[in-house]
């Protein structure tokens, strides 16, 4: 899934000079993917029987795989878009099912298991990364997207037999919100929203934008950073969380995240870009891993489905928006997206203030409470940059 949905990031590049693909249509391409998830993690919430399926699964690994080796048989960007949307619609289905299974699975397991596990997805963004890097100095963009799919159905082999999670047993009663959250909540879905705007310019245009103005290489490179920062950064929020204040380290991640962001459009250079890598890399997945600990600790009703929605709408909107500063290069887009991030930084030094630390409720425990805001979490969609909190992470 990693693969499926974020290899076109250092494949686009290619497609820019090779294939003719403008900024703008580059962009469209990016939000009708960003759709596409949104639609498949409302598919796993109106009918939870697709992400009970085995057959589900394996039909959207085939579809994601042939969704890739399509790429390079047409010019048309309509096409494009369509083959961009229905494999966000399978990666979506891939990971909840995925997630289902390992969040049933070990459930009486260490906790950091399932954040190494949902550092997959880093696994997959290196992956794409390294095999853009090869492809490049001895073929072209249309190369690039087929080995992506024999990449793709290699793991879509590997994971062919994987057993989706069975029905979840009826919640017991008596969980609701704590008393006067609705402050704290809205604060968080607000930072939690810009988060996915800003998050998704990046994540979608920082290998072009660093290639602007450094070797052939360089983006590529970046890229495999990202994806190998990405992978132990799930258990490592996880494990902070157990010792510090959540809401204090989602303003840091979001602050470190802001500055690695602007650090290509303000600085320049192989350094700067390789160094916005591993701070992008080390955070995007970490600020979901906070977020829904916040949330899960909180206990707003349907909080996690409410934070996935919003979330991606903002991954629909972020290319969209800066969608007119691309004419004279991606390099331009990394500033708005670093001020996006800073206002979700603003908005958790808010939820800081008065935060409700207290940790038992009902009976249950800060612990109990995230345990069982997985299933909502699986139920909600939640995505790579949606790996759920504690035993998920």
């Amino acid at each position: 899934m990693g693969v499926g949905r974020f290899v076109y990031t250092p494949i686009l590049p290619l497609m820019h000079t090779q294939a003719g693909l403008s900024a703008g249509a580059g962009a469209n391409l990016a939000t009708a993917n960003y759709a596409g998830y949104l639609v498949g993690a409302l598919a796993g919430i109106l009918a939870p029987v697709l992400v009970r399926s085995r057959a589900v699964l394996r039909a959207c690994l085939l579809l994601l795989t042939g969704t890739l080796a399509a790429m390079p048989l047409t010019h048309s960007t309509t096409v494009w878009s369509l083959l961009r949307l229905t494999a966000g619609v399978a990666s979506a289905l891939v990971f909840v099912v995925a997630a289902g299974s390992l969040l049933g699975h070990l459930r009486e397991h260490p906790p950091h298991l399932s954040g190494w596990a949902f550092g997959g997805v880093g696994g997959g963004i290196v992956l794409s990364g390294l095999l853009v890097l090869v492809v490049r100095p001895v073929a072209d963009w249309r190369t690039a997207w087929w080995a992506a799919a024999v990449l793709a159905a290699l793991l879509a082999a590997a994971s062919w037999n994987l057993r989706p999670e069975q029905a979840p047993v009826a919640a017991p009663d008596g969980r609701g919100a704590r008393p006067g959250t609705h402050r704290w909540f809205a604060v968080l879905f607000v930072s939690y929203t810009l988060e996915g705007v800003g998050y998704i310019i990046a994540g979608t245009f920082l290998v072009a934008a660093v290639g602007q103005g450094s070797p052939g290489w360089v983006g590529s490179g970046a890229w495999v950073l990202v994806g190998l920062a990405a992978v132990p950064s799930a258990a490592l929020w996880a494990r902070l969380g157990r010792r510090w204040s959540r809401p204090g380290l989602l303003f840091t991640a979001l602050v470190v995240q802001a500055v690695g962001i602007a650090l290509p459009a303000l600085v320049g250079g192989t350094a700067a870009a390789l160094g916005s890598a591993v701070l992008f890399g080390a955070t995007f997945i970490g600020i979901s891993t906070l977020s829904l600990a916040v949330a899960a600790h909180l206990r707003f009703p349907r909080s996690i489905a409410l934070l996935t929605a919003g979330y991606s709408v903002g991954q629909i909107l972020g290319p969209l928006i800066v969608a007119p500063l691309l004419h004279d290069g991606y390099r331009r887009a990394l500033l708005p997206a670093a001020l996006v991030v800073l206002a979700a930084a603003a908005a958790a030094g808010v939820l800081r203030i008065g935060f409700p630390h207290h940790t038992v409720v009902s009976g249950h425990t800060d612990l109990d409470q995230q345990r069982e805001s997985t299933e909502d979490a699986r139920l909600a969609g939640a995505g790579p940059e949606h790996a759920p909190p504690h035993p998920a992470n």
